[in-house]
C-alpha cells in the first residue's frame, strides 16, 4: 500500500513510522525546508539553535518513549531533578519538590504541602479543591471518564467551585497552565487540566521533566528521519499541498503547489489544525467532523532567546514564573548542553511568552528589550552581566486553543473519505495538544489505514 502523510511533524512521522514496520510504502510531504512540525529546530545565519517553543517532555510520555526506545536515542533525554521550580521578583526561588517521599499520591501531597509558592490557606483550599481525584487511584478510567466531562467549564470555575482560593490560581496554577496549553486557568478547559493532574496523581514519575541533550533537530528529527528513510520512507520538505484533489467522497490525490501531483492508495493529514483548514476540500463539510475543525482555534506563542556573558543561572531544569509574561523558561546551556553550550559564552534564557497575542505585531528588537527588562527584574543576577545577543521566534498559530466546549470538535483519525484519515495532537485522544498527543494520535491513524478496507483490497 503506498500511504502519502501531509506534514512531517511528531503525528506524520509517528504515522509514517508505524506504517513502515508494517511494510508499507510512505511519502511524507512537509511544507516547511525541514521536519518537525511545533517542535522544529533549526541554525540562523550566526549558527544558534532556534526553536518554536520551549520543549519538556514529562514522564507520563508512555507513546513517545516508546518510540525513543525504537530509535535508540534514550540517552538523548536528560532527566532532571525531580521538582518543579518557581522563580518569583527579585529572585526569590520556591518550588513544587515530589522527591524523598515515596511514590503517587503521596510524593504529591509531600509536594503541595512543602511548597513556599503559596499561603497556608491556599494549600488548604487547594487540597480541598483536588480531593476529586482521589476517584482515580481506586478508579483510573472511571476517573478519566468523569474528567472528560468537565469540557464545558474553565479550570478556574471548577476549581472556586470545588472550594480552591484565587491565590493559588494566581500563583500556582496560571503559570503551569501557560506552560501547558498558552492560555491561564480562566480560559483553559478544566479538562485538559484536570486530565494533566490525575495522570500525575497515580503515576510516580509521570510529572518529572526530561530535556533533550541538544537541539531538536540534531538530537530527535535527524534519528526519526534517518529510521524513517532507512525503512524506505521518502521525505519532501519544501512540498506544500495546494490542493487536496478529490472526486467525490474519495480523494484521487495531492497537488503541490510546485505543479507535482502525488498519487497514493491512502492519504493521511497530519498538518495542524490551522494546515488541515486551509486545504479541506469545501464540499467535505457536509459531514460534521470536518466541520466542526473550523471551531478549533489556535494560539499565538513568542519565544525569546537571550545570550549572555556570563552564568545569571544555576537551574538545571525548567522554571516557571508568575511575574513575567513569560511563563515558563530554562536555561538551555545548563539543560541542553550539546547545542547550546558554548564555551566562553555564558547561560542561554529560552522564554515562553505567553499569551502571544500582544507581541506578534511588536518588532522583534522591542520583544526582545520587553522580555530582557522583565528578566532583569526577576533575576537580579542579569544585572552583573552583559547581553550578547538576543533572538526572537513567532509562531502565528501554534497549539490549538484548549478552551471549554471544544473537545466535541476534535476529529477522530478515522474520516467518512474511506482512504483518507488524520493525525495530530489536535485529533482525539486523551491528552492535550502536546508532543505525547502528536505521536499518540499518529499511532491511532496508523492503526485506523491498517484496519480499513483500503489496506485489504
Amino acid at each position: 500500500m503506498q500511504v502519502a502523510v501531509i506534514g512531517a511533524g511528531l503525528a506524520g512521522m509517528s504515522t509514517a513510522v508505524q506504517l513502515l514496520e508494517a511494510g508499507h510504502q510512505v511519502t511524507l510531504l512537509e511544507e516547511r525546508p525541514f521536519v518537525g512540525g511545533k517542535v522544529a529546530s533549526w541554525q540562523n545565519a550566526q549558527g544558534d539553535h532556534l526553536e518554536m517553543g520551549l520543549h519538556v517532555f514529562f514522564g507520563c510520555y508512555e507513546n513517545f518513549f516508546a518510540l525513543i526506545e525504537k530509535l535508540g536515542i534514550r540517552d538523548h533525554f536528560l532527566p532532571k531533578a525531580h521538582t518543579h521550580v518557581f522563580i518569583n521578583q527579585g529572585g526569590e526561588q520556591t518550588s513544587l519538590d515530589f522527591r524523598n517521599f515515596g511514590g503517587a499520591p503521596f510524593h504529591g501531597l509531600k509536594a503541595f504541602v512543602t511548597t513556599g509558592q503559596i499561603s497556608t490557606v491556599d494549600k488548604l483550599r487547594n487540597g480541598l479543591a483536588l480531593v476529586p481525584l482521589v476517584k482515580g487511584l481506586l478508579n483510573y478510567d472511571a476517573a478519566l471518564a468523569d474528567i472528560r466531562a468537565q469540557d464545558d467549564v474553565t479550570f478556574a470555575d471548577w476549581f472556586r467551585r470545588h472550594g480552591g482560593s484565587q491565590g493559588s490560581l494566581t500563583r500556582l496554577w496560571n503559570p503551569i497552565a501557560y506552560a501547558l496549553g498558552f492560555i491561564d486557568t480562566e480560559h483553559i478547559s478544566a479538562r485538559c487540566m484536570l486530565t494533566i493532574f490525575q495522570i500525575f496523581a497515580v503515576k510516580t514519575d509521570a510529572s518529572k521533566l526530561n530535556f533533550l541533550d541538544g537541539a531538536p533537530a540534531t538530537r530527535l528529527h535527524q534519528p526519526l528521519v534517518d529510521y524513517i528513510t532507512d525503512r524506505g520512507g521518502v521525505i519532501k520538505t519544501s512540498a506544500s499541498v495546494r490542493e487536496i484533489v478529490s472526486t467525490g467522497d474519495r480523494v484521487e490525490g495531492l497537488l503541490l503547489k510546485s505543479g507535482e501531483q502525488i498519487q497514493a492508495d491512502a492519504y493521511v493529514s497530519a498538518a495542524a489544525a490551522d494546515g488541515i483548514q486551509r486545504i479541506l476540500p469545501a464540499h467535505w463539510r457536509k459531514h460534521g467532523i470536518f466541520d466542526r475543525i473550523f471551531q478549533l482555534k489556535s494560539v499565538p506563542v513568542a519565544t525569546v532567546q537571550l545570550r549572555f556573558d556570563g552564568w545569571v543561572s544555576d537551574v538545571d531544569n525548567l522554571m516557571y514564573t508568575a511575574d513575567a509574561d513569560f511563563s515558563c523558561f530554562a536555561d538551555l546551556a545548563l539543560t541542553s548542553p550539546k547545542d547550546y553550550y558554548v564555551k566562553g559564552e555564558g547561560s542561554l534564557l529560552q522564554l515562553v511568552l505567553t499569551p502571544g497575542d500582544p507581541f506578534m505585531p511588536m518588532a522583534n528588537d522591542k520583544v526582545a528589550e520587553h522580555t530582557l527588562a522583565q528578566v532583569r527584574r526577576l533575576l537580579p543576577s542579569t544585572h552583573k552581566h552583559s547581553l550578547l545577543r538576543w533572538n526572537v521566534v513567532k509562531l502565528a498559530r501554534s497549539l490549538y486553543l484548549e478552551a471549554p466546549g471544544m473537545e466535541r470538535n476534535r476529529p477522530s483519525q478515522t474520516t467518512p473519505i474511506p482512504n483518507f484519515f488524520l493525525a495530530g495532537s489536535y485529533t482525539a485522544q486523551d491528552y492535550i495538544d502536546s508532543m505525547e498527543g502528536a505521536v499518540l494520535s499518529g499511532k491511532l491513524c496508523a492503526q485506523a489505514v491498517l484496519a480499513s478496507p483500503v489496506a485489504h483490497r
